[in-house]
């Protein structure tokens, strides 16, 4: 098996600011995305915090503690060139929101699910214009067209940076409501990842969790929670 990674062969890592945005540059040697596109993002913000994630490798290069200049990477190769069909997808979300999803049992669940997710449906309704509707089990459950229109236009107001980050914010919680409550300031990204994790919580408050199940969870807590940073760094 191959293991061999690229090793650093730069000294500094330096923000650049760019026509349309900001770069970074390794020494004198501008950063370019895997598809070799230029690597120029929005803010300042962000291409600090890429070029800390830079200056921050030692002797060879590990991108998987690099979740900045992954979500660049993402933005720029791919959702900027896929954008009609990334909005398309998290849109959808909003007919199969995880909140809209209940348990027919026990009561305890049930009474959990409602308390903490019928608030949030209701904040969709109020602050969106999008009011969701519930169902028991895994059948669809039916929404209005104007409810899923109002979803996919706050959807499509993002650029392409902004969607990178509620694309991870959609996917790994399974709730566009959840997401939008995040990039409206409604709710901060632990508390979203919590309501996100109420049936999975009431799980493993009844049989127990395993280390490989642990693991698994903090490591999508820890990526919701670099979404959202990014999502936030995405801000002009």
């Amino acid at each position: 098996m191959n293991d061999w990674k690229p090793k650093r062969f730069w000294k500094t890592a330096t923000v650049v600011s760019e026509e349309g945005g900001f770069s970074v540059t390794l020494d004198d040697r501008p950063l370019r995305t895997p598809a070799k596109a230029p690597l120029i993002v929005p803010t300042r913000g962000m291409a600090e915090a890429v070029a800390a994630e830079w200056d921050a490798q030692e002797k060879v290069i590990d991108p998987m503690t690099m979740p900045v200049t992954r979500g660049a990477n993402a933005a720029i190769d791919k959702v900027r060139v896929q954008r009609d069909e990334v909005v398309a997808m998290l849109a959808e979300y909003g007919d199969s929101d995880l909140l809209c999803y209940r348990a027919a049992g026990p009561e305890t669940l049930i009474r959990l699910q409602a308390e903490a997710w019928d608030p949030m449906l209701d904040w969709a309704a109020n602050a969106l214009g999008a009011r969701l509707f519930v169902g028991e089990g895994v059948m669809h459950v039916p929404q209005t067209e104007r409810a899923l229109q109002r979803l996919r236009e706050e959807v499509d107001a993002f650029d392409a940076f902004a969607l990178a980050g509620v694309h991870d914010l959609v996917s790994i919680s399974g709730s566009l409501v959840l997401a939008l409550a995040v990039t409206r300031g409604a709710l901060g990204h632990e508390q979203a990842w919590r309501l996100s994790r109420i049936d999975e919580d009431w799980q493993i408050a009844q049989w127990g969790e395993d280390d490989e199940l642990t693991a698994s969870t903090e490591a999508k807590r820890r990526a919701f929670g670099d979404a959202a940073h990014f999502y936030r760094l995405a801000q002009r």
